[in-house]
């Protein structure tokens, strides 16, 4: 090699982590008893077996470093093989071949020797080079230390996890025997010792061929791991002849050698039990649930009278949206019963329904209730409290009696109802809500908003879906109906059995208007209930009778006492005689309900249970 060349390859050597350390003076020794050679790809540059007498540095090119087929490493420019030349004469313990065509440069072993012992800056420079190498080694082996400590470690935690686990496990080979098992997996198998043993024979025919077809299937895939859930409930079958329905998965894992599968099995036959019992509860749920709708004709609401019909209608309409509702009606009418009606059958049922009377809580206290309030925000708040609206969050908030709002407040709702949001008494926080909005009043929120008692804004945003409950007097055969069926539910309360309601009975409560609406009725029948005797009550002493009070007095008969059967007699002949007059036309001015003094509807029911029938 020229000067040129000399210097070309010295500056390569500096780059070799080998030389990196030797000066380029040695280094040019070096290279002036070294040479360049060049090999074909697939020639082979060293052979196993072969006494090595140099060391190698590829200058440009890639070799493969094996055992016949077997693959060690490659190495490409600027790395080195053959250094165990220098140091002995012992056979090569492996071939090296290029892979591309290849060029190295060949430092003979004896030349190399030379030169440490001649040259003591090159000894200097690859002493320094071994040393930190050496030194790499410590770390590497600090290293593969660490890692053995976390393999133990890993190791103990998967053991505690396979031990620990409440699912049975089962790791068994190719020929189908059992390898290990956990304590859950010798507690199924009835078995403390059941390595080496066939697994199969721990199951019933069909899961035996089952798990067999699963393994066999595996072995016919190329890929070397599966996991699959068992298609079928599997029976275990212990040692001691005990049979268990089990669920679980089979997986497989291994290498070119071997192959392992892995049974997890879980005990069902408790759950089996428990579903059992749920189908059976949920059937009989049903059942009562289809027998309770038919009782209550929907929502829990009694009603055939089409005035109640209707309004059931939209609640069905209404129910599954976020609609805003107004909930019209008199006192006792029914109002909260429609709104937990729209409630239930609202995608918000799972959520909490929040109720709170506006009329019934002080004004002073009433925006504390609705939207919380800090710690300190006012003379005895010792405590931050959620308002109804948080609670009511994902929910729906039923605010009765909306027209006893004080009119401060009511910028605060109208701001809740149109941002989803309010700030807490006491506090500069804003928290943002979704709340479906339903409210109830007696009032007339529109006559009130133009006489300045309610926000006129507010009162259109609340009615939005405007519902009105009729009042009991207007409901028809609907307060016979609601009476039979608080009857039966006082009577089995009380335990105290009464009899059904007769035609004669059923008329004195079609008569009386019913102010109080369904609460007055209620707490009539209960009252009726506790003071029944021999299975027998005495409406007409029970009920107020507005008909009996207008009959003419007549002094003469002030002493007679007429039975409830002769009142409804009267009372029959007296419809019959309007009738007559009227020419049997119930409705309209004309009509035998304007000279009765009664709602068209009312005296339509009492013909009905009268059992009045137009002559043909």
């Amino acid at each position: 090699m020229n000067k040129s060349e000399l210097d070309e390859i010295v500056d390569f050597l500096k780059k070799v982590s080998f030389f990196s350390d030797v000066t380029r003076t040695s280094l040019l020794e070096l290279c002036k008893s070294s040479k360049i050679e060049f090999f074909e790809r697939n020639e082979c540059i060293i052979e196993k077996g072969e006494i090595g007498k140099a060391m190698y540095v590829i200058l440009d090119g890639k070799v493969n470093v094996h055992d016949k087929q077997h693959s060690y490493s490659t190495f490409s420019t600027a790395d080195c093989f053959g250094e165990y030349a220098l140091i002995d004469d012992e056979p090569r313990s492996a071939s090296v071949t290029a892979i591309e065509d290849t060029s190295v440069l060949k430092i003979e072993a004896k030349y190399f020797v030379e030169l440490v012992s001649t040259d003591m800056g090159f000894t200097k420079g690859i002493l320094s080079v071994l040393i930190k190498r050496h030194r790499e080694l410590d770390v590497i082996q600090e290293r593969l230390a660490a890692s053995k400590q976390e393999i133990e470690l890993g190791n103990a935690k998967m053991s505690g996890l396979i031990n620990g686990a409440m699912d049975a496990i089962i790791m068994f080979d190719e020929k189908f025997r059992i390898i290990l098992t956990n304590p859950s997996a010798n507690k199924l198998l009835k078995n403390e010792d059941g390595l080496q043993r066939n697994v199969l024979f721990f199951f019933d025919d069909t899961s035996a061929n089952l798990i067999e077809s699963l393994v066999k299937s595996g072995l016919d895939d190329n890929t070397k791991t599966f996991n699959n859930y068992l298609p079928e409930i599997v029976k275990v079958i212990g040692s001691n002849d005990t049979e268990t329905l089990n669920e679980g998965t089979i997986s497989r894992y291994g290498n070119d050698r071997e192959t392992f599968y892995t049974l997890i099995l879980r005990n069902i036959e408790e759950r089996l039990i428990a579903q059992d019992k749920i189908n059976q509860l949920t059937t009989r749920t049903k059942y009562l649930e289809e027998e309770i709708i038919q009782l209550t004709s929907n929502h829990g609401i009694l009603a055939e009278d089409q005035s109640m019909v209707n309004v059931l209608n939209l609640i069905d309409q209404v129910a599954n949206t976020d609609a805003t509702v107004l909930i019209n009606g008199e006192t006792g009418t029914g109002k909260e019963l429609v709104a937990r009606a729209i409630h239930t059958a609202s995608d918000r049922s799972e959520k909490p329904l929040i109720r709170i009377n506006c009329g019934a809580i002080p004004a002073n206290l009433i925006e504390s209730e609705l939207f919380g309030h800090e710690k300190g925000a006012f003379t005895g708040a010792t405590a931050t409290r959620k308002g109804r609206f948080l609670l009511a969050d994902k929910g729906t908030i039923f605010l009765d009696e909306i027209g006893e709002l004080p009119l401060n407040l009511q910028p605060k709702l109208l701001r809740v109802i149109q941002e989803g949001e309010f700030d807490p008494l006491g506090s500069s926080s804003t928290i943002k809500v979704d709340v479906r909005i339903i409210a109830a009043t007696h009032r007339d929120l529109f006559e009130f908003s133009k006489q300045g008692k309610f926000r006129e804004d507010l009162f259109y945003r609340l009615n939005v879906f405007p519902i009105t409950v009729p009042a009991l007097k207007d409901r028809g055969d609907d307060v016979c109906l609601i009476a039979q069926n608080m009857v039966q539910e006082f009577s089995k309360k009380f335990n105290k059995p009464v009899t059904v309601l007769t035609k004669e009975q059923k008329a004195l409560f079609l008569e009386y208007e019913w102010p109080g609406n369904v609460r007055e009725l209620q707490n009539l029948v209960e009252r009726a209930l506790i003071i029944s005797k021999n299975r027998k009550i005495d409406w007409a002493q029970i009920i107020p009778n507005s008909h009996k009070e207008n009959l003419p007095h007549n002094p003469e008969e002030s002493n007679i006492v007429l039975t409830s059967t002769e009142i409804v007699q009267i009372e029959k002949e007296n419809i019959l005689k309007a009738l007559r007059q009227t020419n049997w036309k119930i409705s309209g001015d004309k009509g035998a309900a304007a000279l009765l003094k009664l709602r068209p509807t009312t005296l339509t029911s009492k013909i009905k249970a009268l059992g009045i029938v137009r002559p043909v």
